[in-house]
């Protein structure tokens, strides 16, 4: 599956890029994170629960953050392992611009996000993983603005700009 989007958060291009850098802000903000630790730099260890359909399982894998360009991009990759549920794997690539004004400042955030599943997710069907993976892309999204901007019931327009199903 492929999904890219668009979403403009009100807050300036440093402070966002500083979230996305802290593993705590993107512990709270990932749906059903557990654990979410640095085991080297720009690269982390995570417990993830998710659920998709019918299968439910704990992923056990690893995050890394390549193709830095501070505060403007860079992608975030990822593979986990959930028992007899099977794996996924997926990456991101994530950009920051700015916008807004210097008295009201705003970051425009496109990511593009590509995922594969295998084993017995793969069996539950194109059109429910791809479901998930967009919710759960969503969810993210809408906690991380919330975490960042300090306001839990802010409401955020996430446009997608295409969508590919595998």
């Amino acid at each position: 599956m492929e999904l890219a989007q668009r979403l403009e958060i009100p807050m300036e291009r440093q402070l966002v890029w500083d979230a996305l850098n802290d593993p705590e802000v993107l512990k709270q903000c990932l749906p059903g994170c557990q654990r979410f630790e640095a085991a080297a730099e720009d690269c982390f260890e995570i417990t993830v629960q998710a659920k998709v359909g019918p299968v439910k399982a704990v992923f056990k894998g690893d995050v890394r953050l390549t193709d830095m360009d501070p505060p403007r991009a860079y992608q975030i990759s990822g593979q986990g392992q959930g028992g007899v549920a099977g794996f996924a794997k997926g990456s991101a690539q994530v950009a920051l611009e700015s916008a807004g004004t210097a008295s009201n400042p705003a970051t425009i955030m496109t990511y593009s996000v590509n995922a594969t599943v295998g084993g017995k997710l793969a069996q539950v069907g194109g059109r429910l993983i791809n479901g998930a993976a967009r919710k759960i892309a969503q969810e993210f999204f809408r906690n991380f603005v919330g975490n960042v901007c300090n306001q839990e019931a802010l409401d955020i327009t996430i446009e997608t700009i295409e969508i590919k199903e595998n």
